[in-house]
């Protein structure tokens, strides 16, 4: 018999706290419509919008399946409520961060959205890897997400950074 891994503090808490990290994304990404006329910003918002809340959905069932608190996404509200609500994961602006971008338009928002969604997404990679320092993540369903937003994020990071390199002075 092969043992089954059962899952541990450590990957609640990770879940919990990727859904709050996500809902902020997407909160980044709300804004991009209404700030810049670039189609390679628009797209990239895009997919990582879908990405983000598509994994959202994810987290709450494994957490909801093992009977944990699942914070639940208010596009409203531009954040999560729940478990951890008002706790910065690393990678996660604060308030004035969110305010300067907001107010920013065109070029000036474009080099702001990229530089603040690759240091949010690098959070996110440093999320992964303390997940796995904690002795956690062995779970197979909780391993193999941490190891695509993993991935995910670090492919979006290059993509953003040859976009960010593409912006006028």
């Amino acid at each position: 018999d092969i043992e089954r891994t059962e899952p541990v503090e450590a990957d609640v808490r990770f879940m919990q706290g990727m859904i709050h990290h996500h809902a902020q994304a997407i909160r980044m990404t709300d804004l991009v419509p209404s700030h810049t006329k670039r189609r390679d910003i628009v797209l990239i918002a895009k997919r990582i919008d879908l990405s983000q809340e598509s994994e959202i959905e994810q987290m709450r069932r494994w957490l909801e399946a093992r009977d944990e608190p699942a914070p639940e996404l208010h596009r409203v509200h531009g954040h999560a409520h729940g478990t951890g609500q008002g706790v910065l994961m690393p990678g996660m602006l604060t308030e004035p961060q969110l305010k300067l971008l907001a107010a920013a338009r065109g070029t000036a928002f474009d080099r702001r959205f990229l530089e603040a969604m690759i240091y949010h997404h690098s959070g996110a990679v440093k999320m992964v890897d303390d997940l796995y320092a904690a002795g956690a993540g062995a779970e197979p369903e909780i391993d193999a997400f941490a190891r695509h937003v993993d991935a995910d994020q670090r492919i979006e990071i290059r993509r953003m950074q040859q976009l960010l390199g593409q912006l006028p002075p």
